[in-house]
């Protein structure tokens, strides 16, 4: 099994990657069928289901899918150049997408919320429709968002997980024990397996490049997030907060009143900036998911700012020994919280961030896999219930803590020697048998939990 780094962390924008990303890019995919098929179009049309109806105002997926329609994929977004878009489409009812006729489409008839018929695929679909001249569908595709910005048709699906088509890689491991086994044998590395399998596929300079580009971009966000202040957009008036206690923790260090614990207030305000940047629509990177996109920045850049030793050429380490986790938990179980919950995002991009950690601070391949276990294996259970669907309570919070859970997990398994009760494997078949068991309510459809327990929501 062989899932890059750059499929792992894609950048794109907030505040969703599997309600916004994703059908942005499922529409994307829609338009290159439309391209290649000999039909004569004249108008499309499209219908949000289970999880993606629920919540899709809140995630801003009928924009989304409005947009990869228009011809916009996550990957180049331009804030301003979508904005026209929309208040063309506003004025005339049409959409102008590359090679392609001008499309009639009316947001208002053309864009169904249905809340009645889910798909059976996975609980992110949507039907997109394309209909010739006397408004019939000539051309029609199932697209099912299946977390963290990877689309997959009915037909995909249908035949099983996703295949690797590519060349084989040197060390194909599709499980922890399988990884381990080959660290063992091999004498290498997670990161050093895992990066002789991208080289493999992509060569040195792509790797080096984009992990880089990777970096730059959640370092860039962490910085956005610390220098801006307002309200976020979405109705609930919930206010950045980051700004506020980023200056008052300089202000404390200035001062020399720094007590120990403040170290936690460092994890969660890089984390919090993060993701109020996702939930105001801004670009971030899926690390695995936009929801829990702050969880992995945040403990890089604690580990820049806050570990002696600590230097910008481990980065690349930290990310391919990360994505190594996270192909785990998505081949195995799953990183969509409309299918198993936030313990799939949060806990994924935890114990994610703590293999990372773990593995720059100097952790054995077994210290690696203890430091993912124990950062997963506290957040079993954790269910996703947006306030209003929006991506702001518990989401913005949450992320804090599991940066904090991602550190002290990492410290746990360096102060032991790999040995542990439980595998890493274990923990991820418990979390997919746990999100099988979990009311629907409680799997990002707002429907259950704090979405309907706050007042005023």
């Amino acid at each position: 099994m062989f899932l890059s780094v750059f499929e792992m962390f894609k950048v794109g924008i907030g505040p969703s990657s599997s309600h916004t990303m994703g059908p942005m890019v499922a529409a994307a995919r829609f338009l290159d069928m439309m391209r290649a098929s000999p039909f004569q179009f004249a108008g499309v049309r499209a219908s949000l289901h289970g999880s993606l109806a629920f919540t899709g105002v809140g995630h801003a997926t009928d924009r989304a899918t409005i947009l990869g329609l228009a011809g916009f994929v996550p990957e180049t977004y331009d804030h301003n150049q979508a904005e026209t878009a929309l208040a063309t489409l506003s004025d005339t009812h049409i959409l102008h997408p590359d090679g392609l006729p001008a499309l009639h489409f009316n947001p208002k008839t053309d864009l169904i919320f249905d809340y009645d018929t889910p798909l059976t695929g996975h609980a992110n679909g949507m039907i997109l429709m394309a209909t010739d001249a006397q408004g019939d569908v000539t051309l029609q595709q199932v697209f099912y968002s299946i977390g963290g910005g990877f689309v997959m048709t009915e037909e995909e699906l249908a035949a099983g997980k996703a295949t690797d088509e590519g060349a084989p890689v040197p060390y194909p491991f599709k499980t922890a024990a399988e990884m381990l086994e080959m660290a063992e044998r091999s004498g290498k590395t997670i990161s050093a397996m895992k990066r002789a399998n991208e080289v493999s596929r992509n060569g040195d300079p792509h790797l080096r490049s984009g992990t880089k580009r990777l970096w730059q971009v959640m370092n860039d966000c962490i910085t956005r997030g610390l220098t801006t202040d307002g309200t976020l957009p979405g109705g609930l008036n919930v206010k950045r907060r980051a700004k506020g206690i980023h200056d008052k923790l300089i202000e404390e260090r200035g001062m020399n009143l720094t007590a120990p614990h403040t170290i936690n207030d460092w994890m969660s305000v890089y984390a919090m900036a993060v993701n109020e940047e996702n939930a105001a629509g801004g670009q971030v990177v899926t690390a695995p998911t936009n929801g829990a996109a702050g969880v992995l920045p945040a403990t890089v850049r604690y580990y820049l700012d806050h570990v002696p030793g600590a230097s910008e050429a481990h980065i690349e380490d930290f990310l391919l020994t990360a994505a190594a986790i996270g192909g785990l938990v998505k081949y195995n179980a799953s990183i969509s919280g409309a299918e198993a919950g936030c313990q799939a995002e949060v806990g994924s991009a935890a114990a994610m961030a703590a293999a990372g950690l773990c593995a720059v601070m100097g952790g054995t391949p077994q210290q690696i896999e203890n430091a993912a276990e124990i950062a997963l294996e506290h957040h079993l259970g954790m269910t996703c219930d947006p306030v209003r669907g929006l991506v702001q309570v518990p989401c913005i919070e949450r992320n804090g803590l599991g940066a904090i859970k991602a550190v002290s997990a990492a410290s746990l398994a360096l102060r032991g020697d790999g040995t542990h009760l439980v595998p890493l494997d274990a923990c991820i078949e418990t979390m997919r048998q746990t999100g099988a068991d979990m009311s629907e309510k409680y799997k990002e459809t707002s429907l259950g939990g704090l979405a309907v327990n706050v007042p005023n929501c």
